[in-house]
């Protein structure tokens, strides 16, 4: 794992939030990035454009991360343009409108599931495929995201969220020990009251401020901090790092 440092980087749902943020960190450091996006071309095309005005290397691909052929295409790519990934931020996720959890309609707990659970997982396959070594490849690591809400239930506000991400730890420490004789390192970060468009797409548009005097350190967390983790685990910096679960909640 030696040139993990510089070796190109899969990220889903690259083109907004702490996804965006995370792929104009690593370019910045000098890897190319390929990543996915599921519906808005357009911030996927100003992301791109950001990252070479910088001088950085991105490739964004639609896609829906709960579409396996559309996650070996993101993989594809990458390969195509920048060679075999060694590090992958499964970061795509959906929370569902906020409320209690006796209105969720049931396609929508589906949905959420769908895309937290299985298309992280689904993401995790790939990603074993391309960087094994195994299979070839060089090993590297991969970032899972988790979120607070795991330990903290999301009750009245999305538990159908916080459950998909309880999944997440579940299956970081499980891929860490099934990954690691594979070369591959797994970890996940996981946020607490971040400045991200999530809230307001939930329908929580005021929640990060009714919520920010409950952190210790007394504001909320920008996704340039939590892109900051993942970058550190991504490298070769934290190459004795597998299995942990990293609170950026600022003690919450």
């Amino acid at each position: 794992m030696s040139h993990s440092d510089t070796g190109p980087v899969v990220v889903t749902g690259g083109s907004r939030g702490i996804g965006a943020a995370t792929v104009l960190a690593l370019t910045r450091a000098g890897r190319p990035v390929a990543f996915s996006y599921a519906s808005n071309d357009r911030a996927a095309q100003d992301l791109t454009a950001r990252v070479s005005a910088e001088g950085g290397r991105a490739l964004a691909i639609r896609g829906d991360v709960t579409d396996m052929a559309a996650i070996e295409d993101l993989f594809k790519g990458c390969e195509r343009e920048f060679g075999r990934p060694t590090g992958v931020f499964a970061n795509a996720g959906i929370t569902g409108p906020a409320g209690r959890f006796e209105t969720l309609p049931p396609e929508t707990l589906r949905r959420v599931l769908d895309v937290n659970i299985t298309g992280a997982g689904m993401t995790v396959q790939a990603a074993t495929r391309a960087m094994s070594t195994a299979h070839g490849g060089s090993g590297g690591a991969i970032v899972m995201m988790s979120s607070r809400a795991a330990a903290l239930g999301g009750g009245n506000e999305w538990i159908q969220y916080a459950a998909s991400k309880g999944a997440i730890n579940s299956m970081t420490v499980g891929f860490a020990k099934e990954l690691g004789g594979d070369g591959i390192r797994v970890n996940a970060v996981a946020p607490g009251l971040i400045d991200t468009e999530i809230h307001a797409a939930a329908g929580l548009a005021d929640r990060l401020q009714t919520k920010a005097k409950d952190v210790p350190l007394g504001r909320i967390g920008t996704a340039d901090e939590v892109a900051e983790a993942v970058k550190w685990l991504l490298s070769d910096a934290a190459s004795y790092v597998s299995g942990a679960i990293l609170d950026i909640s600022a003690g919450r």
